[in-house]
């Protein structure tokens, strides 16, 4: 065990956020944190790391162990490219580095015991550096930088001119290369794309040590977390399993606390029916059976009304109108910003009744396509056409569309006049917006909480196309479930931007990857996606383009046929290459733990010659071996 909270109780004001919270995490354990926005998830993770102090309860790290937390967001303003500031991480690694060249370089000068004397010291300074898998440093770190997302031509820029999410990806970086023996982590999957999310699941699936995240990503978690903690109206309910196997548990206990609330209901329901009729009688002997009852069913253990689940958030898209069947047309689009093409001829279409999902790396431009479609972005080149009777919804990730200055009932006044405060205040209640909160300012909300408003704008709309930019951004599992059902049981067409593939295989009945600046086709969910992305990426790439006449495309396919040709080599000479520098490391490598034990036998130790030959030897060795790992580097 790595990692115990025991009766940890946390209030602030008349709320309970935890009461009587116990769990501990094991060693080489993924744990998961669930529960609804603001059910006290982020509140767990700071008292562990003793930012914030319980109001009752104990944690206790293992003697020894090490602890290491992301925070949701970053304010970093260092001056150091995001390469240095990965690489400082590894400060003591480094600083062993510049001792062992220094020492290498000294041997050249010295005989005798003084050299004996350094050769010590230098093969324990030697064992401590690869212990610490020294020579993979600077591997290690491009390779992190590069699953989270960062290109090598972004290892030069400063940490104070990143966005937010960048400043987030770097620290994450910081704290996956710092290893510690437990990694809390709250929404690693924030600021990340498709790509980086797979590449993080994979990374903490084989991570050495614990894990202990919060996320809403339950495709992430059902890869990753082999435990679920769940956070319910202040009570920590411990679930074995991923996030599937916790959702059917919790399903079947929820079932069965209400059949048996129910039943219990039922029986007190009836006896107090047999007591009033039993005292109507009037009779002593009937009175005293009466009163028997009573007794009884004052000793009764009341059950407690099970927790209802979130369904109150009430959701449901229906289009005032029905639109033709052709809704969006789109042909040679082009959009690029200085030094930055995004995408190019850009050609498909969307037909009523489908629900198509966008999906790509961050920055390929795929938000940019939903704002030129609600003309809030022109296009460089190309048109879009919007079908008969296409009236369009838009929610935008950042919210901007919605008012900051505003109430929430000014919001939703302004811009449906016709309805009554009763009204407005019927559908606000529907997204969980009750009393007061209706003159909460816009600009005082959560994440989550902006999302339902516009949710709520949205669903006034009666839009019979909807366009959504990161719909599931900062909703709990639970709204998010809502979200799904209300989009599957929408009648009108959909296109939306999301990094939630659970969400995106939930609802899709089409995929359009933005890939190297163009798009390619899906027709199934995120499931299928995945199954046919190698076969149909193939498919794409060797077909012909309609426009074209047959002799350009039969010019195109043989440049293609020879370019692959060409990449193969390349690719088979790069893979001959990398075999036989890894061949020579190993071969090196041997010879220098051959080396360092010849150096502790007497007959060598106390022969100068053969020594200080030796000495020169791993010397030599070593400034091959340095060459060949940056070598490798560069193949693999």
């Amino acid at each position: 065990m790595i990692l115990s909270c025991q009766n940890i109780s946390k209030s602030f004001g008349t709320d309970v956020i935890l009461s009587g919270a116990s769990f501990h995490i094991e060693d080489h354990e993924k744990a998961a944190i669930v529960g609804i926005n603001g059910a006290g998830k982020t509140t767990l993770l700071r008292i562990i790391i003793g930012e914030s102090e319980p109001d009752t309860g104990v944690v206790a790290l293992t003697k020894g162990k090490t602890l290491g937390y992301l925070e949701q967001h970053q304010d970093v303003n260092s001056t150091q490219t995001i390469y240095a500031e990965l690489l400082s991480v590894k400060q003591e690694l480094l600083q062993m580095e510049q001792r062992l060249r220094a020492m290498e370089h000294e041997m050249k000068q010295l005989t005798g015991d003084a050299l004996s004397d350094l050769m010590e010291q230098y093969n324990r300074v030697s064992v401590e550096f690869e212990h610490g898998n020294g020579y993979a440093i600077r591997s290690e770190v491009v390779g992190i930088l590069k699953g989270l997302g960062f290109s090598e031509n972004e290892f030069d820029k400063q940490i104070c001119t990143l966005s937010g999410g960048q400043k987030t990806r770097v620290a994450l970086g910081r704290l996956l290369l710092s290893a510690p023996d437990i990694l809390l982590l709250d929404e690693p999957t924030n600021h990340l794309d498709l790509n980086s999310i797979a590449w993080l699941e994979n990374y903490l699936m084989t991570y050495s040590g614990a894990v202990l995240i919060v996320a809403h990503d339950r495709y992430f978690l059902n890869r990753v977390a082999t435990k679920v903690l769940e956070i319910d109206n202040g009570k920590l309910s411990v679930f074995s399993g991923n996030y599937s196997a916790y959702a059917e548990k919790k399903a079947q206990l929820r079932e069965a606390a209400w059949r048996a609330y129910l039943n219990q209901q039922q029986e007190i329901k009836h006896q107090e029916a047999v007591i009033a009729k039993l005292k109507s009688f009037n009779r002593e002997k009937s009175i005293k059976r009466a009163e028997s009852r009573e007794k009884m069913l004052e000793k009764i253990e009341v059950l407690e009304k099970p927790t209802e689940i979130r369904s109150d958030m009430h959701l449901h898209f229906t289009p005032q109108i029905t639109s033709g069947n052709d809704v969006l047309t789109v042909e040679h689009l082009s959009k690029s910003f200085p030094g930055n093409p995004l995408f190019s001829d850009l050609n498909f279409t969307i037909r009523r009744g489908e629900r198509v999902a966008v999906i790509g790396d961050n920055g390929t431009g795929k938000t940019t396509i939903l704002k030129i479609l609600n003309e809030l972005i022109p296009a460089d080149t190309g048109a879009f056409t919007l079908g008969s009777k296409v009236h369009i919804g838009y929610y935008d990730q950042e919210h901007q569309l919605l008012h900051m200055e505003k109430t929430l009932m000014e919001e939703i006044s302004d811009v449906y006049p016709d309805m009554t405060n009763t009204e407005i205040r019927n559908v606000l209640a529907s997204f969980l917006f009750t009393g007061d909160d209706v003159f909460k300012r816009v600009s005082d909300l959560s994440g989550g909480e902006r999302g339902r408003l516009a949710l709520a704008r949205l669903m006034l709309s009666k839009a019979n196309f909807l366009i959504l930019d990161e719909p599931t951004n900062h909703l709990d599992i639970i709204s998010k479930e809502i979200l799904e059902e209300a989009l599957r049981n929408y009648t009108g067409t959909v296109l939306y931007v999301s990094h939630d593939r659970y969400f995106i295989n939930q609802t899709a009945t089409r995929i359009l990857e933005l890939k190297n600046q163009t798009l390619i086709n899906y027709i199934g969910n995120y499931d299928y996606y995945l199954e046919k992305v190698e076969e149909l990426t193939k498919i794409y790439s060797s077909a012909p383009t309609p426009a074209a006449d047959q002799s350009a495309t039969s010019s195109s396919s043989k440049e293609d046929w020879a370019r692959r040709k060409e990449e193969q080599a390349l690719a088979r000479k790069r893979q001959s290459e990398l075999k036989k520098t890894e061949e020579r490391i190993s071969f090196l490598e041997e010879r220098s733990a051959e080396i360092d034990v010849l150096l502790t036998q007497e007959e060598v130790f106390t022969d100068v010659q053969k020594c200080t030959e030796l000495s020169q030897e791993k010397a030599d060795l070593l400034l091959e071996l340095d060459g060949l790992y940056e070598k490798w580097e560069e193949l693999y």
